[in-house]
């Protein structure tokens, strides 16, 4: 959380992502913004559609009465929580919005401004708040527009590394991020008729795919190097020793006296090995850097006589003289740590490096890269220590190297560290080198969390860390204990709900055949006669065994068995199965809640959903699948579902075939279309109105058919096979159309 504090200086560099609250299920903004967090992003942006949140002139929804995804003013308040920044664009235009932002007809800027104002005045970072940043500066809040030039890169651009790495260079400015998360439009926003979908670096379930690792290497490379750019001025011309740079290399370098920065960008199709001659701005000479190697496609930012001491990288390092130093590395670095007399530092290594510190003394030894063992060079005439960095496989090629430099005098340990679980008391370990320092120590913990101390052995004492019911699954906290008044071990421990719970069988919404959004609540189908049988899984995220009781219950449904009790080992999961049965003349969608206790946790009540299909029938439903605050309505047989909205002229969004989980329309659907439709249903169908027209839906088995009071719009569609089943398609009459999954 944001401390209340005085407005701090400006700062001349910015990395921010573009978030649109409005384009993502607020299910899951927590988990999109957590992961942002994770990976060293401190600042959102986003714009606030005026015609989204205008219901009509006077009228307007900041809270989610309408929608879920208008609650802005849970979003801000989810911002501050995590300790993010946000950057606000109130006024139009808004990329790729319906009317740009703009409400129709006669529009009051003012009312709009002023309704902004109340929103966001007490929320700027002056006040503890997220919002440090509007754009453009209308509103009269206590925040400024972000530093100039704004360089916006999509993350989905194949050169969005080396660009990134341009915009890193000025040392001034804001780089924004674009498509980093798949955004998923309310139907009927979007401008134009497009899909729905439009995909980014990372999908609606939260995998990432290969365009996040550019966005990745950014948020880590900046973790660390943010607060040396201001000090950083560009050096000169950088040559190969006698030999022209290739055209597709990109370098420059920036130097100050705290150390220099070489960034190269390869846009060639061929790798590039060579030695590079710099220039040191503190020794005022000229070195020579041997056997750089920049894959393809890569950019890296080599460090170059960076101080070991707390004026480089690590602000901790005050075991260091101020002649000591990392002369270069030829992998990218992206942090040094000092702790317990070990030296740590972690890089970014498409392709194996070398790392040369100048030193003092000689290491004690030993050195580990990448968790091996690894002999190092150490030479005595000239006090340098040679550090082989391994290359990594991992999508953002990040390695941890570190040697310990010396014995530590005194030293602390957190022993098995590894998690925390949110609202709930845990036990952590710390061992100290002596029984004095133990007695001398403390443990320093993040705001709102509290801790008592018991002293196991006189070398040892065991800490409840209670951590604060609001914290985010998935967080980080990070714990220091200091003795003296310097740290003497950190752990930065992942953040874990007590136990993680899914319906397996709940449905899935599609968009064309790769990408899928789990609704909330989960929603299951069973057999109207036979009823069905689903599985919840349980994930147990403590590092204890567990006991949980699970109680279900819902009007019109029985349960077998109504109680169970599972026991799980320490971050484990196991599957329960619970029988249900409908009892008869119910509604077709009948809502239920899994009631799960157990030992210290406090009691969860989960909400699900089941759709009641009739035997050799069909069920016709309707419910929000998207968090949109607007209905979509279901067609759902024992085979096949398939999903409409009455928005873009009745589009339809979904045939997907259950057995295989496989849908079988494109992301943007078919039959999409200016205006909105009426829709109803009528027994087992539906039933849409349009202007001049009436469509009805029917599905039986595999089967679904369509007839018009005018011709069926072209649906554009391919007789298709994915996954054992085969779609056709039959237009018998220009008012009539089958469509069938066999």
């Amino acid at each position: 959380m944001f401390p209340a504090s005085a407005a701090a200086p400006a700062p001349e560099f910015v990395q921010a992502v573009e978030f649109p609250y409005y384009l993502y299920p607020p299910t899951l903004w927590e988990r999109e913004l957590v992961w942002l967090k994770n990976i060293g992003i401190r600042t959102v942006a986003f714009s606030v559609p005026w015609n989204w949140h205008q219901l009509a002139p006077g009228d307007f929804d900041f809270t989610g009465r309408t929608s879920p995804r208008r609650d802005l003013t849970g979003f801000i308040r989810l911002l501050r929580r995590l300790g993010l920044h946000a950057w606000v664009r109130p006024l139009p235009p808004v990329s790729d919005w319906l009317n740009g932002g703009t409400p129709a007809g006669a529009a009051d800027r003012t009312a709009w401004l002023k309704q902004v104002e109340n929103l966001l005045g007490t929320q700027t970072a002056s006040h503890g708040g997220p919002v440090e940043f509007i754009d453009p500066k209308t509103v009269p809040i206590d925040a400024a527009p972000p530093p100039e030039p704004v360089t916006a890169i999509s993350a989905i651009d194949p050169q969005a590394l080396a660009r990134s790495r341009g915009a890193i260079e000025k040392a001034r400015g804001t780089l924004l991020w674009k498509d980093v998360e798949d955004a998923l439009y309310p139907a009927g926003w979007r401008a134009g008729s497009a899909s729905l979908l439009r995909q980014g670096a990372v999908g609606l379930s939260g995998d990432e795919r290969p365009a996040a690792a550019a966005v990745r290497r950014s948020a880590a490379l900046l973790r660390h190097w943010m607060p040396l750019l201001a000090s950083l001025q560009p050096v000169g011309p950088v040559r190969g020793p006698g030999v022209k740079l290739p055209d597709s290399i990109a370098i420059a370098e920036l130097g100050s006296t705290a150390g220099s920065a070489v960034s190269i960008s390869n846009r060639g199709a061929e790798t590039f090995h060579d030695d590079l001659r710099l220039y040191e701005p503190a020794a005022r000479r000229t070195v020579t850097v041997p056997n750089v190697t920049v894959p393809a496609g890569e950019s890296l930012w080599l460090p170059l006589n960076l101080s070991l001491g707390p004026k480089g990288l690590c602000g901790d390092c005050s075991n260091f003289s101020v002649t000591e130093r990392l002369v270069y590395a030829t992998a990218e670095l992206l942090s040094l740590e000092y702790e317990n007399g070990i030296l740590a530092m972690e890089f970014s290594a498409p392709a194996a490096g070398e790392a040369v510190l100048q030193l003092e003394r000689k290491p004690v030894g030993p050195f580990l890269a990448g968790g091996t063992p690894i002999e190092f060079e150490w030479d005595a005439a000239t006090m340098r220590a040679r550090l082989p960095i391994p290359a990594s496989r991992a999508a953002d090629h990040h390695v941890r190297i570190g040697i310990a430099i010396e014995e530590p005098e005194t030293a602390g340990f957190f022993n098995e560290a590894h998690r925390l679980i949110v609202g709930q008391k845990n036990s952590l370990v710390t061992s100290y080198s002596s029984a004095g320092v133990a007695g001398r120590s403390r443990l320093r913990l993040p705001e709102g969390y509290t801790s008592t101390a018991k002293n196991n052995a006189p070398d040892e004492i065991e800490y409840q860390v209670s951590v604060p019911a609001d914290a985010s699954h998935g967080d980080f906290a990070s714990l220091t204990l200091e003795a003296d008044g310097m740290p003497l071990g950190r752990a930065r421990l992942q953040l874990f709900r007590p136990v993680t719970v899914r319906l397996m069988e709940s449905m899935t919404a599609h968009f064309g055949q790769q990408t899928e959004l789990t609704p909330e609540p989960f929603t299951a189908a069973i057999d109207a006669r036979a009823g069905g049988t689903v599985e919840i899984l349980l994930r147990n995220n403590w590092p204890s065994i567990q006991t949980y009781r699970l109680d279900a219950a819902g009007d019109g449904l029985t349960f077998f068995p109504p109680r169970s009790e599972v026991s799980i080992g320490a971050m484990e999961e196991r599957r329960v199965p619970i029988r249900i049965f409908a009892e008869d003349g119910g509604a077709l969608l009948r809502g239920w809640t899994l009631r799960l206790t157990s030992a210290g946790m406090v009691t969860q009540e989960i909400p699900m959903r089941l759709v009641i299909v009739p035997r050799n029938g069909t069920s016709a439903w309707s419910g929000d699948l998207y968090g949109d605050g607007q209905k979509e309505f279901v067609l759902e047989s024992s085979k096949v579902r398939a999903v409409f909205s009455p928005r873009d002229g009745g589009r339809w969004l979904e045939f997907t075939a259950k057995e295989s989980n496989s849908n079988f329309l494109p992301e943007q659907g078919v039959f999409d279309a200016p205006g909105d439709a009426a829709v109803r249903v009528d027994g087992d169908a539906l039933v849409f109105e349009g202007q001049g027209w009436r469509r009805t839906v029917r599905l039986a088995a595999g089967t679904l058919t369509i007839e018009q009071t005018t011709p069926v719009p072209s649906d554009g569609l391919s007789p298709l096979r994915q996954n054992g089943v085969e779609l056709s398609m039959e237009h018998p009459t220009p008012t009539r159309a089958i469509y069938k999954l066999e």
